[in-house]
């Protein structure tokens, strides 16, 4: 019998797309587009600096109208959330839903001790996990 996850580390996704603060917003909506992503990760270097949701493209959208699509010098840093929810890979996964039902979060930035992104666990992450354990 397979064993249940237990940590944010064995059901979060570990291969990201991320942006960076530069990146236009042509460039922010190309990449969630081509990869169907609605939180994507801003980082400098190795260093996570933000959060892009599709709440923050539809507050800009309605705050800049036009210009929100149509400037090239709008920038990702002009509409990332910089007030981050970041977690540890072995936090216990009752843990992180309690922190995105809190939060009201769409996802968890998960950070290694060095406070590097490693990973970002979603709703729905834990959609998909909840479909499997009903399944059995």
């Amino acid at each position: 019998m397979k064993t249940v996850p237990r940590t944010v580390g064995e059901i979060m996704t570990d291969t990201l797309v991320v942006l960076r603060e530069d990146e236009t917003l042509e460039d922010l909506a190309d990449n969630m587009e081509r990869f169907a992503l609605r939180h994507l990760p801003v980082v400098d270097d190795d260093r996570l600096v933000g959060l892009v949701t599709h709440r923050d493209v539809l507050r800009a959208a309605v705050i800049n109208g036009k210009r929100a699509a149509s400037d090239p010098s709008l920038r990702v840093r002009e509409i990332m959330s910089r007030d981050l929810v970041t977690v540890s890979p072995s936090l216990p996964l009752a843990l992180a839903a309690d922190l995105l039902i809190e939060r009201r979060a769409g996802c968890l930035l998960v950070v290694d001790e060095r406070g590097a992104l490693t990973g970002v666990v979603t709703e729905h992450d834990f959609l998909k996990l909840a479909r499997a354990l009903i399944a059995v």
